[in-house]
This record gives structure tokens, C-alpha cells and sequence, in this order.
């Protein structure tokens, strides 16, 4: 499977991961939580989102930090999130590139 993924440019590759990353509903709603908030956010993030338990919210946020979009700060007991601007704003980049390549190549008077 690896082998046709590396047949894709790097900006499509990194584009479909972070698509396939932010796809869920759970993890959209922990990344705006923590836009809304503006700042880290530590304790128990489930009182916030309630309709997710803490084991849920816990793997959520593991994939998010892994993949760079959130940052943790440890500190004793507790954990610290909040957004990882600079990671956004490459994605934020990309994602504008892809949609201005692809918006501005549409001619939908040749076709349907």
C-alpha cells in the first residue's frame, strides 16, 4: 500500500492525512473547543464536550497531538492543550492552494 501512496506528491499526501485526521466529528469539536478558548485548556475536557467520555476525548487528543495539531504540556497530574498555530497555518496554506488550483481550473459550461 505504501507504494502507491508514494506515487502522490508530498503537499497531496500531507493534505489527505490531515483530511483523514480531522474528519471526525469528535476531533472537530476538540479543535474548536480549544480555538474557542483561546488558550490551554487543562482538566477534564468531557465537562466541556459532554457527549464524549474521557476515554474518547483521551484517544482524540493523543491522535491530534501526535499528528502535531495539538500541544500537551504535562504538569504533574495534570495536561495542558491548546492549538498548534503553526501547524493550522501550513494547513491553512495548503488547503487554500488546493482550493484555489482546483476552484480556479473548473469549467463546468464543458461538462455537466
Amino acid at each position: 500500500m505504501q507504494a502507491k501512496v508514494d506515487n502522490f506528491s508530498t503537499e497531496q499526501q500531507v493534505i489527505s492525512q490531515f483530511a483523514k485526521l480531522i474528519s471526525h466529528p469528535a476531533r472537530i469539536a476538540i479543535v474548536q473547543l480549544l480555538a474557542e478558548k483561546k488558550s490551554c485548556i487543562s482538566g477534564d475536557i468531557s465537562k466541556e464536550i459532554p457527549q464524549l467520555n474521557r476515554v474518547t476525548i483521551s484517544q482524540h487528543l493523543q491522535e491530534l497531538k501526535n499528528f502535531g495539531l495539538i500541544k500537551g504540556e504535562i504538569d504533574g497530574v495534570k495536561v495542558c492543550y491548546c492549538l498548534n498555530n503553526e501547524k493550522f497555518t501550513e494547513f491553512q496554506r495548503l488547503f487554500d492552494a488546493f482550493f484555489r488550483q482546483t476552484v480556479g481550473e473548473i469549467d463546468c459550461s464543458k461538462c455537466c
